[in-house]
């Protein structure tokens, strides 16, 4: 029995600086408003928009998008460009195809069906590219991350210069926020990195917020309609249980009791 006592001490105690050296390491992310946060949450059709610009001119040269199509940007739920819009972003895009008659591949421009052009041929390719480090696919990173949106939020803005005393090698950089404070991928954005068509002003933090809306799309795509039937699920349960109590308080209402 003592030796039992002793084990179970062992666990608490081990488990506990567990939790401490954990909590220690914790980071507190950046906050912000997420507008699709919430039973009623919506996507921001302009920081989806802006969003894609963002993922187009500044991402898409290394990460890839595979699980997303360009005729997805015209649906209902998502940036909702118009049909011709999303035509012409696909056509601007050529796309590997084939073989034709003769036996050979061929390229032409992209259509709604095509899924987003991959930046890299292979995984090989990628990876020689960037110095051995694999740039992660985005179309489930938000996902894929511990902290979800806040976490590729803050780490957007997270580079600085390390602390004294920190080593990094040679093509690594500091990042507050990325486990570690190691990150192989260089700082990507800078105020007035691009120019949005809707005239917003593209400050590092807008530019983080609407590629990161953008991503939070690509990963959840029928957010919307979930959080609308939600919504209908509860109110159908309201009612539900009203009904249950009137008719339970009626049938109740019939027994006589004994005294």
């Amino acid at each position: 029995m003592k030796n039992l006592f002793k084990i179970f001490s062992l666990v608490i105690l081990f488990t506990g600086s567990c939790l401490t050296s954990y909590s220690a390491e914790k980071v507190e992310y950046l906050k912000t408003d997420w507008s699709f946060k919430g039973l009623f949450g919506k996507f921001d059709r302009g920081a989806l928009q802006r969003g894609y610009q963002v993922y187009t001119e500044v991402c898409s040269s290394c990460h890839s998008m595979k699980y997303v199509s360009y005729r997805n940007l015209a649906e209902k739920g998502g940036p909702e460009f118009t049909e011709a819009q999303a035509k012409a972003i696909a056509a601007s895009f050529e796309v590997k195809d084939g073989p034709n008659a003769d036996g050979e591949m061929f390229t032409r421009p992209g259509k709604l069906s095509d899924k987003f052009v991959m930046p890299y041929e292979n995984v090989k390719a990628a990876q020689a590219a960037n110095g051995g480090a694999y740039p992660p696919d985005m179309s489930v990173l938000v996902k894929a991350r511990g902290g979800g949106v806040d976490y590729i939020y803050s780490l957007l803005q997270g580079y600085e210069d390390p602390p004294a005393g920190f080593i990094l090698d040679d093509g690594v950089y500091y990042n507050k926020f990325m486990y570690g404070n190691k990150i192989k991928m260089s700082n990507q954005l800078s105020d007035g990195l691009v120019e949005y068509a809707d005239g917003t002003n593209a400050t590092v933090e807008q530019m983080s917020k609407d590629v990161t809306t953008f991503l939070m799309w690509t990963a959840e795509p029928h957010l919307e309609a979930r959080h609308q039937m939600g919504f209908k699920a509860i109110v159908y349960l309201i009612i539900l249980t009203i009904l249950v109590y009137f008719s339970m308080k009626r049938i109740w209402s019939r027994v006589e009791t004994k005294v």
